[in-house]
């Protein structure tokens, strides 16, 4: 049985351009009601920036299979210029569960996700096998 998810904290998003880069910080609980701002953000990010659109989730407290088909359709626009980068303890879970990992790349750190030629995905976990 899933733990039931009580109402906790509000999305906080944050944009930054890092050259031809955007990376997009988010914080709080990421849910249904959080869907809508998040495929704005990502959609503008996509379209203001050439480079990696890096989504930074080490501040998130909660995420659901909202956040993870915002992500999926998200990918199906950018292709691999998106990027996830620093999972919380909690996505991580959720990525883990699912698999996402298989499917979108996770890096552990910023600057790689932000790397112009996408280097070699550094597993969040901090173990060195190559993805």
């Amino acid at each position: 049985m899933q733990p039931h998810h009580s109402a906790g904290q509000a999305m906080g998003l944050a944009t930054s351009r890092h050259g031809d880069a955007v990376v997009v910080a988010l914080s709080g609980d990421l849910d249904l009601d959080s869907s809508v701002p998040l495929t704005t953000a990502l959609t503008e990010a996509g379209e203001t920036a050439p480079g990696p659109v890096v989504v930074d989730l080490s501040r998130v407290s909660f995420a659901d299979s909202t956040t993870v088909n915002v992500l999926l359709q998200a990918h199906g626009s950018l292709g691999p210029r998106l990027r996830l980068a620093r999972p919380s303890s909690a996505v991580q879970r959720l990525f883990d569960v699912i698999g996402l990992e298989n499917a979108l790349p996770v890096y552990a750190t910023i600057e790689a996700a932000l790397a112009p030629e996408g280097p070699e995905r550094t597993p969040a976990d901090g173990t060195d096998a190559a993805v």
